[in-house]
């Protein structure tokens, strides 16, 4: 009898954890005491905010306001009112286009970053070198960087991907706090071993509230909402 009752308690043990594991909800931030928190576009559809506003374990939010010269996104200013009212830190990205105009991408981006509505700096998106040769596209992009900073009075945060930064940006940014994305379950080093902010730790999170995938990220180190938040 006390090795059925053993045994029974192993199966439901193996079954409670099993369930666990297929839990696409229980996530990074379910089991440690990091700052985390998601950014969202279009691709995300319609948020159900006042579930992810429940969702305590999500302090902020980046919000894809625009890209390049002229794209605007569709859900921006839906997303923008509801998080704010549901009670979470917001800030607006910029999707940059290196060989676009960067007076153009700094009024498009301008249109929408408001700042009465931001908690947190700016964020600027770099992926792509747009097929310049690195010299060309970093020229592009610092200047850009300083016309965000003239504008808004403080520097912007850059986001990136860790093997972009390594092939084009190692030294080249120390002026600039980072969020590094980077999906695997150990932190990101880059090649230059400087510091980083933030990590995007994967692009397939789940969240209650949002259909799909999203990417979550969190604060490294010693660093903290603080350090982002906007200076009015």
């Amino acid at each position: 009898m006390k090795k059925a009752i053993i045994y029974t308690i192993i199966i439901l043990s193996s079954i409670v954890q099993s369930a666990k594991a297929q839990n696409p909800y229980e996530q990074c931030e379910d089991t440690c005491n990091h700052v985390h928190g998601i950014d969202l576009s279009h691709y995300q559809g319609d948020v159900f905010w006042e579930t992810v506003g429940e969702n305590t374990r999500m302090a902020y939010v980046y919000l894809k306001a625009t890209e390049g010269g002229d794209r605007i996104d569709e859900k921006f200013e839906r997303n923008i009112e509801l998080a704010h009212r549901h009670g979470l830190k917001v800030g607006s990205y910029h999707f940059f286009r290196p060989r676009t105009e960067l007076r153009k991408q700094l009024e498009n981006f301008m249109s929408q970053c408001l700042p009465g509505e931001q908690d947190l700096i700016p964020m600027i998106d770099v992926e792509t070198t747009g097929n310049l040769p690195t010299d060309e596209f970093c020229d592009s992009l610092f200047t850009f960087l300083k016309m965000i900073e003239q504008t808004y009075r403080q520097k912007p945060l850059l986001y990136t991907f860790r093997n972009f930064y390594n092939k084009h940006l190692v030294g080249k940014v120390d002026a600039y706090k980072l969020m590094i994305a980077f999906y695997t379950d150990e932190e990101p080093v880059l090649a230059d071993e400087r510091d980083i902010t933030m990590w995007q730790y994967t692009g397939k999170g789940r969240i209650v509230g949002v259909n799909g995938y999203i990417d979550k990220s969190r604060f490294l180190g010693r660093h903290g909402l603080r350090e982002i938040r906007y200076k009015h």
